[in-house]
């Protein structure tokens, strides 16, 4: 029965979308390479997509983590949190196989159509689950879009601290308003290639940097110090770990969706040969320093491997805000219902209101590195773990579902038991630790950030003006005036 359903799953599910593209015309050698850079849908293109997209602005906060943390623990919850993350990106891969398979046999189209996953909610378990997972889903999506915009200003300083990082912000939200003329995930193949590049030379750049650089004169290590940051640095560890929240825009611009299974898994394991030595190194070179550095770049010297790295991510900071907002805009877009319009100028434009909000917050919160913490605890904790593993629970709950499931689970995990009781685990392990002692943890350290640098600061952590040369006018006599007896 299985193969059958797996049968039915790969002749079903063969990639029908297609969306803006011209059918039925001899292809040019100026429209093949146009596909090769632009059209992607393979297995490769997903884990280009899920690895350049796990990974961006928190490999720089992450030393700061392992500052909370210390080092064991900073070791060990990155690998905790890789783990659980690559189950529940595989189980949203097949609830999305699921739902899609039930509406092909239905005869259902889904050309110039994205699936999301509050639709994927919706079809399986009803209108209160898909108003859930929406919620969650677009909130998280929207301050992912803001962190992105925040690093970006808080990276450019370092290279050009002529404007403040307030300013930054203004002039990257702008930059980053171009994403909406990418129409998809189907059209990011050489972008997320290239967004893994630039994250794999900055992870070795850090690495590299700071064993060169060898530990400051009285380093010390000694965190993990308070329950607060100790809190906060794990919940900054699990929003690293927690950006599958775009697994089905992803898996619907492949061409097979089937084939997404593992991929997640094999993303977070190259992911890991980035941040594990990265943020080893810098927090090893630094120690307790980084408790007031969020940013890796702020204790690095300046070199032109540094600038380098600066540039790089910012590119890549470009791409991870795409990666982020584009499900929203695909939300906006059916909210007034112009998904399905071929034009891309005029999707374009329908789009810019969504910037507007983030740009807006990213001003108001440019709390690099606290806020990643407070968007773990609060958002990615329900949207990406305890969602995912409460939707599989509930839709498989009757025998029925469970005998015509087309993704059972893996055998080796021990099949339906194995997967109810591994989705208890992380549904009761996220919602204790990562909601509750998390949100305690960053709410604390987020307001404490607020009360020490206002809302709307206009240069977060930047170092302080040096202050003005003052002429010591006491330490010689001044000079007599000898009035000249010659003038009147």
């Amino acid at each position: 029965m299985a193969a059958s359903a797996e049968k039915v799953a790969d002749t079903v599910i063969v990639g029908s979308y297609v969306e803006m593209e011209t059918e039925g015309k001899p292809k040019s050698v100026k429209s093949k390479l146009s596909k090769f850079f632009w059209d992607g849908g393979s297995a490769y293109d997903a884990w280009f997509s899920c690895a350049s997209n796990q990974v961006a602005q928190v490999l720089l906060t992450l030393p700061y983590s392992f500052s909370q943390l210390g080092m064991l623990s900073g070791i060990l919850f990155q690998l905790f949190y890789g783990l659980l993350g690559s189950w529940t990106a595989y189980l949203i891969s097949s609830l999305y196989v699921e739902y899609r398979t039930r509406k092909e046999r239905e005869k259902v189209d889904f050309r110039n159509h994205v699936i999301q996953w509050f639709e994927v909610l919706d079809g399986l378990l009803g209108k209160h689950w898909r108003n859930v997972g929406l919620a969650f889903n677009c909130t998280f999506l929207l301050f992912g879009s803001v962190i992105q915009l925040i690093a970006c200003a808080s990276n450019i300083y370092y290279i050009n601290d002529n404007l403040d990082k307030r300013t930054w912000t203004y002039i990257f939200g702008a930059c980053c308003a171009t994403t909406v003329f990418i129409p998809s995930f189907h059209n990011y193949r050489v972008w997320s290639f290239l967004g893994l590049v630039m994250t794999t030379y900055t992870a070795w750049y850090l690495t590299i940097a700071s064993f060169l650089h060898g530990q400051v004169e009285g380093v010390k290590h000694s965190g993990p110090t308070k329950l607060v940051l100790y809190f906060t640095g794990a919940t900054n560890i699990l929003y690293t770990f927690g950006g599958h929240a775009v697994t089905v825009e992803i898996m619907h611009a492949m061409w097979k969706p089937q084939k997404f299974k593992a991929i997640y898994l094999y993303a977070t394991l190259y992911v890991l040969t980035l941040t594990l030595p990265s943020a080893s190194a810098v927090y090893w070179a630094f120690g307790d320093m980084l408790l007031n550095h969020s940013n890796a770049f702020s204790l690095l010297p300046k070199s032109p491997f540094r600038d380098m790295a600066v540039i790089l991510m910012l590119i890549h900071q470009f791409i991870t805000f795409g990666f982020a907002c584009t499900p929203l805009y695909f939300v906006w877009e059916k909210a007034i219902g112009m998904h399905e319009c071929k034009s891309l100028c005029k999707r374009a434009a329908a789009r810019l209101p969504v910037v507007i909000p983030i740009w807006f917050l990213a001003i108001i919160f440019p709390f690099f590195g606290p806020i990643n913490s407070t968007v773990g605890s609060l958002l990615v904790s329900f949207t990406v773990y305890i969602i995912p593993a409460l939707a599989h629970i509930f839709t498989y709950k009757s025998a029925a579902a469970r005998e015509n499931a087309v993704e059972r689970p893996p055998r080796f995990l021990g099949g339906w038991i194995g997967s109810y009781t591994i989705n208890v685990f992380v549904v009761v392990w996220v919602f204790v630790v990562g909601f509750g002692f998390g949100g305690w943890a960053s709410i604390t350290n987020f307001v404490h950030q607020i009360d020490t640098f206002g809302l709307f600061t206009k240069c977060y952590q930047c170092p302080p003006p040096p202050p003005p040369m003052v002429f010591n006018t006491t330490s010689a006599p001044a000079p007599i005036h000898h009035p000249h007896p010659h003038r009147p």
